[in-house]
């Protein structure tokens, strides 16, 4: 992940004096190009603070911000549309900042963990020794949830949602996700032509959705409008559905609760940390 933006000299990110730097300084400092960022400028995701008389784009410590976020949010994998209606859609870029700051120190950590397994797996193997499935695999598993999912939702949600996952098989837990992405891609496909929310089409497919959720216990109404919604508002999950095209994720928010409103109640149960656990 490129973060020079968090690297760079004091005088570069926190002058507060007016300072300015031409399209060629932060292309380097970024790691990009000056063409990039001129296309990030024709898609309204960039705006240059001023243009200068010889026609050269100049860019102020709120540009820097925006295109740290433009970055940050590229690495997710979400397309360059979804991240303008995420950028547009944000109040307090502050606050976005300490999500994703969050996010990153979250997956420092998970691949210091899988660094730390496979430095172990290579000593004991060239020695000879025996190895443990806890040290090959620490890294490598759903557990990076469950400080998230113990604080959302209470630990007794981790630790059912934990269980169930510990219970399959590895042809289970590759066939469920496999379940998911084609749901993730017919959504996509859903939305790209031109289906309803409410339509026939997009119904079928949350009815499907709902069922893979209810694999482990039931879905009640507020659980399916509550996942929907999280859907939207974290890249991480949003990030699963804007692959298969932008604006998909909201297309599936929308689905959802109608399908909720229409065949769910809070009666049926179920419990979100579920899907916090397995990542939905």
């Amino acid at each position: 992940m490129r973060l020079d933006l968090y690297a760079t000299s004091r005088s570069s990110l926190v002058d507060v004096n007016g300072k300015e730097w031409s399209i060629q300084e932060i292309a380097k400092k970024a790691g990009t190009t000056s063409r990039t960022l001129r296309h990030y400028g024709d898609l309204g995701l960039l705006a240059p603070s001023r243009i200068g008389t010889n026609g050269y784009r100049y860019y102020d410590q709120d540009a820097l911000v925006r295109l740290q976020r433009i970055l940050l949010l590229r690495e997710l994998g979400l397309s360059l549309p979804v991240i303008g209606e995420l950028l547009e859609g944000e109040r307090d870029p502050a606050a976005a900042l300490r999500t994703h700051l969050r996010l990153l120190e979250q997956e420092r950590e998970r691949i210091a963990r899988q660094i730390a397994s496979v430095r172990t797996t290579l000593h004991k193997t060239e020695r000879g020794e025996e190895l443990m499935a806890e040290e090959v695999f620490d890294g490598f598993d759903h557990t990076q949830y469950e400080e998230e999912v113990s604080r959302r939702w209470g630990r007794d949600a981790y630790e059912k949602g934990d269980r169930w996952w510990r219970s399959l098989t590895e042809a289970q837990r590759k066939g469920f996700l496999k379940e998911h992405e084609d749901i993730a891609r017919d959504w996509g496909r859903a939305h790209g032509a031109g289906a309803a929310a409410d339509g026939d089409l997009a119904q079928g497919i949350a009815r499907r959705h709902v069922a893979w959720l209810s694999t482990t216990t039931g879905v009640g109404r507020s659980y399916v409008i509550g996942l929907g919604q999280m859907y939207v508002d974290d890249p991480r999950f949003g990030a699963n559905y804007d692959q298969h095209g932008a604006g998909t994720a909201v297309f599936v928010r929308d689905a959802l609760t109608v399908y909720a409103e229409r065949h769910l109640t809070d009666a049926d149960g179920g419990d979100p940390a579920d899907d916090g656990v397995r990542g939905g």
